[in-house]
């Protein structure tokens, strides 16, 4: 399945509701702000540098969309990525991210919950689509001007996953005035992405379906061999046994993404600094995602095995527009702390309204040692196209029982860790380690939903 529910927990702390809303901005000091001019070109990058990262996130909760906002979420994730860095010459740097993400998911796992026991939507299924992995390359080109004060970048990236692949384009521009304490930026990309349409496996045609097929543009269903098969007339269904789904799948499987970043940070004095960044988005295509259950009231419940068949799927706007507003404050208190803070105001087209709040206080140890405690707080209003489990109409044009799309808020607390070694004096053959940072983060909603994520990373400089 696609990240979708990575996005939730730990990893709103870095993609906050799918945006970057600015670059993390770190406050200079006395030395910064008063270094004189020179005559002579600075490599932007003077040596290549890599940077090996590794992230370990788990979840758990009771609201698991497959099942139809109900039943378990729990997820574990192992994402290992590395980022490789190159000067190509004095004014330009190529960046290469790639990483994959190894994860195990229960609630997933219940696309196809009929393994042949009594089933559950709190008990994960035997299913081959309990586990997958996610895999991203991304490639990043920054031109610097020969006095600095202008970057050019572009990027192109890929993933893929086993029911969706995508590719992203993207560039900017950056400039810096009044001696680099000024800054103006834009960037804007596109992702084009495509659809495995995946469907809960009682809504396949009555045959031997599988739980990997493909479906044409023109809706044909064509299926490929796979060792999980699923016929309906197989099982004693209770409950209605007249079973009837107004289920038909979806015939479009694109969807495009278009974001527009303008960005604006201002030195304003020798220990502060101040940043805002808007953000908007515009996604156009299948937003539903198709194995989502959706059971609804005024229609009689069947089961199999003890699981409530789905009466639909997901299904939600072709459209949506998306507007952040963020703003930074960075105060340089002393020798010992730094106080970040940070603000955002969310809102879109499917009526989600959320305001994100965050504070950083790293505290200097010594001249290589910093430890990093902050705090995050999120609330969101809910679509107006969310309703719990086994509570839609069938009258209704819209609907979701994704609890990502509820309201709720969430509090998040982290702590992390920081080596860095400026003369990078430490040598691994010919890398000399420039940092090792290691970081914990716990989240929680105030409904079931729990999670963690633990980060590791270490960057080298390349001789």
């Amino acid at each position: 399945m696609q990240l979708n529910h990575l996005k939730t927990g730990l990893l709103l702390l870095l993609i906050s509701i799918s945006f970057q809303a600015f670059t993390q901005f770190t406050v200079v000091n006395d030395s910064v702000l008063d270094q004189p001019d020179t005559t002579y070109k600075k490599r932007v990058l003077e040596h290549a540098e890599i940077s090996i990262l590794n992230s370990l996130y788990g979840q758990q909760g009771n609201n698991a969309a497959t099942s139809g906002g109900i039943g378990t979420e729990k997820l574990m994730d192992v994402t290992p990525t590395i980022v490789v860095s190159i000067p190509l010459n004095d004014d330009d740097v190529l960046s290469v991210d790639a990483g994959i993400s190894a994860y195990t998911s229960a609630s997933s796992s219940n696309i196809n919950p009929f393994d042949g026991r009594i089933t559950d939507p709190f008990q994960a299924s035997s299913g081959a689509s309990s586990g997958d992995v996610w895999m991203n390359v991304t490639a990043t080109y920054a031109h610097s001007s020969d006095d600095r004060n202008k970057i050019w970048s572009a990027k192109t990236s890929v993933s893929n996953e086993f029911d969706y692949f995508s590719v992203g384009f993207g560039g900017g521009k950056a400039w810096l005035f009044n001696e680099k304490n000024t800054e103006f930026s834009i960037h804007s990309s596109i992702y084009l992405d495509q659809w495995k349409t995946i469907y809960p496996v009682e809504l396949r045609p009555n045959r031997n379906d599988t739980t990997r097929y493909k479906i044409e543009d023109n809706g044909t269903i064509n299926y490929e061999d796979d060792e999980h098969h699923f016929n309906i007339n197989d099982y004693v269904i209770t409950g209605d046994t007249n079973y009837n789904p107004v289920f038909s799948p979806f015939k479009s499987k694109g969807r495009n993404s278009y974001s527009v970043t303008v960005g604006f940070s201002q030195v304003l004095s020798k220990k502060v600094q101040f940043s805002i960044s808007n953000d908007v988005i515009y996604q156009q295509g299948l937003l539903s995602t198709p194995f989502h259950r959706i059971h609804f009231a005024d229609v009689n419940n069947s089961y199999i095995e003890g699981y409530h068949l789905a009466d639909d799927v997901e299904r939600m706007p072709d459209t949506r527009i998306k507007y952040a507003l963020g703003t930074r404050f960075n105060v340089y208190l002393s020798k010992t702390f730094v106080l970040r803070t940070f603000y955002r105001y969310y809102i879109d087209s499917w009526k989600i309204g959320a305001h994100t709040a965050s504070l950083e206080l790293p505290i200097r140890l010594s001249d290589k040692f910093s430890l990093v405690p902050s705090y995050r707080f999120y609330t969101q209003s809910a679509t107006e196209y969310f309703a719990p489990y086994d509570t839609h109409l069938s009258t209704e044009k819209y609907y979701t029982s994704d609890y990502d799309l509820s309201k709720f808020s969430s509090n998040q607390f982290g702590m992390g860790i920081s080596y860095t070694d400026v003369m990078t004096k430490a040598h691994i053959w010919k890398l000399r380690l420039k940092s090792i940072d290691l970081q914990a983060n716990n989240y929680r909603r105030n409904t079931s939903f729990r999670a963690f994520l633990v980060a590791f990373g270490v960057k080298f400089i390349v001789d």
